[in-house]
């Protein structure tokens, strides 16, 4: 007996603890077509949001269907270890015991981070497979396990021979509450209104003398006046033409700096005239290098001021700004206060106002990395969906950057970089191990060199650094050709826009870089997910909901239909939980049918009526057209439209048209050939809908009939295309319009379904349609109307339409008020003419 209704918490962890024990996620190499898809690896810090549903369900739709086709499909899944907020998090549960990061060695903080991600980390892929996440868990994988760990050194360690990875003192962007240096992809920009101080700088004479004249700046940032060592102005600039070989005094420190003159300097901002500090702005830094400035850094590492900076020594940057100001203006020399709205960048992981910072660090050459890699791209060797990102892609190649990969924190994999002075000069030895850098240490300077000459770099690498060689290092690549031969290039990288640059190009660059070939054929952009008014979902603004909760209120497969049905291809998804009460509703339409049908009594006497024939005859073709429809979006990666396809023909073409059409009269029993046909055809639906919807469709299939063991919807065979007969599809579509027309008709007048009315159609008028069998047989039992009259013309009282070329008529037993029906079709005929009008 099946329920009356559809409980999906106990079917969902039924049946995803049956397909785990079956193994059916599981992939080894063999002989068929491998489908390959490696999962963007949460964080392992992380737990699942929308946007995770919304990525993860669209891995898992393109997995099922290539199950379903019979190619070997392996969904390879893992963790990001994720250096700073993994630190971050650790440092918090540290500090809750009373204990301090600086109170401990490097060994047993990062026993501690250990034992932190044994016990937290990794809740996120648990809450996939709620999810219905098919992956093949054997082979998760972690970017700082022993294998992913020792190919990242491998690799640091190749670039390094090749020239293509250096150590050197750069600007770099600086997140003072992590204390770590971020790459530019890591920092946020977005307009912040601030304060523009105007600040009066003292000038002198050619000969360092102050005089009473006074040059004036505009900052953002007067705690930084600290570290000025010039001033600077536009050469065409004529307010400033007589302050060749002067100088000004920097406020507070009173240190004489000079006027250079530069092209960089714009006459328009402020009052044309720029403080030069090249310890904390990259464009000062340039122009310090050009003019051959001193260099003064004035805040330390957490963003305090440091002693470079004279005054203010330990105060926070914020603390020491106000103090700058209140102590210029005491001095006279703070001009005015205005209101500016600019960029500012903030880092990704803390939201810290990011820092400029001066600091030596390890680069990658970006430059000799990123010629194969947009090639690729722009000559569709790896294709975009949508292609518009091609041209993000382009830009972002041509103007690439040196990339920083050194983070100054502990939980990483180390720098395998080893200094030791050498009468006086740094030398550097990057090896894997220690014992291998002694050894290249003694073979290059002597054996005099002893281990506790060595120091390891206190660094560790970029978290990207790992990830950028995710599909050759979840395969082990680097070490064995086993399993890389076989599933490399991975058949499709699903992912966010928004890592463009920080995953999907640096990934394309290893791949031809160490494979000589591109990681993957294609690479589908979703959007983001945000609310219905536009905005990012965030914790903060409270617009995202709980995924887990939604899950367990809505059962996974309307969560799924949910995000899927508003999820435009590389369009954002303007998250409403309306969609996922649609998708349960979808749901409980779905068990309702399997109830109908179940409920059908076979009567093996009965032969298939003409109409029944027609019917069945038609929904086959309706099942290929649709099965056309939805492969060829799915080929596109339009999903949503697939599924919205789909979710049409079961709601409507299924559920409202093809079982009224089929299903017996009250107290009867169905003829076998119908009712077979017609679980065949259930059954192919839960097939075809099984990759968006698999919890249900799994249930259905067992429920429709018996099966054999492991004869389970996950592992069926995907419908197999044949060809539509349209002459039958056409057929079927006048039918229905003329089923819609007389429903109108009924429910205008309020004729109740149960009583017969008459229904003519006019002679000559075009009525072929009834010659087809079955035709006249489908609109009787649809409408209720009385056998099918002809008449020469519309009878007196009736109520005519057109479908096609042919005039139908429906003649109730009550008086029709016929000034009132020729009032209502011109009202009806102004509307469309100006519509029309509209449209023209």
């Amino acid at each position: 007996m099946i329920p009356k209704r559809y409980s999906p918490t106990e079917i969902e962890e039924k049946w995803y603890q049956h397909w785990l024990d079956r193994k059916y996620f599981h992939s080894t190499p063999d002989d068929r077509e491998p489908f390959t898809i490696v999962i963007p690896p949460p964080n392992v810090t992380g737990v699942l949001h929308m946007g995770h549903i919304l990525n993860n369900t669209i891995q898992d739709i393109l997995i099922r269907k290539a199950r379903m086709e019979g190619k070997n499909s392996c969904w390879v899944p893992g963790m990001d270890h994720a250096s700073i907020a993994t630190e971050a998090k650790v440092v918090r549960m540290l500090r809750e015991k009373g204990i301090k990061k600086s109170d401990l060695t490097r060994e047993q903080f990062l026993d501690y981070a250990w034992e932190w991600k044994e016990k937290y980390g990794g809740i996120i892929l648990k809450q996939l497979q709620k999810l219905g996440a098919s992956c093949d868990w054997d082979r998760t994988t972690f970017t700082m396990d022993e294998i992913r760990s020792e190919s990242v050194l491998e690799v640091f360690i190749d670039l390094y021979k090749k020239g293509k990875l250096y150590r050197g003192l750069r600007m770099v962007n600086w997140d003072p509450e992590a204390q770590t240096v971020l790459s530019n992809e890591e920092v946020i920009y977005s307009e912040e209104e601030t304060d523009l101080f105007y600040v009066r700088y003292q000038l002198t004479d050619t000969d360092k003398n102050p005089v009473d004249e006074y040059i004036t700046i505009a900052t953002t940032r007067p705690e930084t006046i600290l570290g000025d060592t010039a001033i600077a102005v536009n050469p065409g600039d004529q307010r400033y033409a007589d302050m060749q070989g002067r100088s000004a005094i920097v406020p507070l420190v009173n240190r004489h700096v000079p006027i250079i003159f530069d092209d960089y300097v714009d006459i328009e901002f402020g009052t044309g005239a720029l403080k030069i500090t090249p310890a904390h702005d990259p464009n000062d830094y340039e122009i310090g290098v050009k003019h051959g400035l001193e260099v003064i850094d004035v805040l330390n590492d957490d963003g305090t001021i440091s002693e470079a900076g004279e005054i203010f020594i330990g105060l926070d940057r914020m603390e020491a700004r106000k103090e700058v100001t209140n102590a210029i203006d005491e001095a006279g020399q703070l001009e005015k206060i205005e209101k500016l709205v600019h960029n500012v960048g903030r880092s990704e992981r803390t939201d810290a106002l990011v820092e400029p910072k001066l600091s030596l660090q390890w680069f990658v050459d970006m430059k000799a990395l990123a010629g194969p890699a947009l090639a690729a791209v722009m000559e569709d060797d790896v294709q975009f969906f949508p292609e518009n990102f091609k041209n993000t892609y382009r830009h972002w190649m041509e103007n690439i950057r040196d990339w920083c990969i050194s983070r100054q924190l502990w939980w990483g994999q180390r720098v395998p970089a080893y200094y030791l002075d050498i009468d006086g000069e740094e030398k550097v030895i990057v090896a894997m191990t220690r014992e291998e850098a002694l050894k290249e240490a003694k073979d290059t300077y002597g054996d005099q060199i002893a281990d506790e000459d060595l120091r390891q770099d206190e660094d560790v690498v970029d978290t990207w650094f790992s990830s950028w060689l995710w599909p050759i290092s979840v395969f082990d690549g680097f070490h064995s050709q086993d399993e890389i031969d076989y599933y490399y290039p991975t058949t499709v990288l699903v992912t966010a826009w928004d890592i463009i640059f920080l995953w999907v190009a640096r990934m394309i660059m290893a791949g031809y870089e160490w494979r000589n070939e591109k990681p993957f054929h294609h690479v589908y952009f979703t959007g983001m997910v945000r609310d219905k008014q536009r905005r990012k979902m965030s914790k903060s603004l409270g617009n995202s909901p709980d995924a887990l909760k939604l899950i367990e209120d809505y059962g996974a497969d309307g969560v799924r239909f949910g995000v899927m049905y508003s999820s435009p291809a590389g369009g954002d998804l303007l998250f409403d939980t309306s969609h996922v009460e649609q998708g349960r509703n979808f749901c409980n339409k779905i068990w309702n049918a399997l109830r109908l049908v179940k409920g059908w009594e076979p009567d093996l006497e009965k032969q298939a009526s003409k109409g029944n024939l027609l019917a069945i005859k038609w929904f086959e073709s309706v099942s290929q057209d649709v099965l056309n429809q939805v492969d060829m979006k799915i080929d596109q990666y339009r999903i949503s439209e697939a599924l919205i396809i789909l979710y049409k023909y079961v709601w409507n073409d299924f559920c409202s048209s093809y079982l009224e059409m089929v299903k017996p009269n009250y107290g009867e029993g169905i003829d076998p050939h119908t009712l077979g046909a017609t679980i065949d055809f259930f059954e192919r639906i839960t097939a075809m809908l099984h990759p968006y919807m698999p919890f249900i469709t799994e249930e259905v299939w067992h429920l429709l009939k018996e099966r054999e063991d492991g004869d389970d919807c996950v592992v069926s065979t995907y419908p197999e295309h044949a060809k539509v007969d349209q002459s039958v599809m056409h057929q079927m579509q006048t039918i229905l319009e003329v089923k819609t027309k007389v429903l109108e008709i009924r429910n205008q007048h309020q004729v109740p379904f149960r009583e017969a009315v008459d229904f003519g159609l006019v002679k000559g008028s075009g009525g072929a349609i009834w010659s087809v069998p079955g035709a006249t047989e489908l609109l009787v039992k649809l409408t209720n109307v009385k056998e099918i009259d002809e008449a020469a013309s519309v009878p007196e009282n009736a109520i005519s339409f057109v479908s096609g070329k042919a005039t139908y008529y429906v003649l109730l037993d009550k008086e029709v008020d016929l000034e009132a029906e020729i009032d209502k079709l011109h009202k009806e005929k102004e509307y469309y003419e100006g519509f029309i009008r509209n449209v023209e």
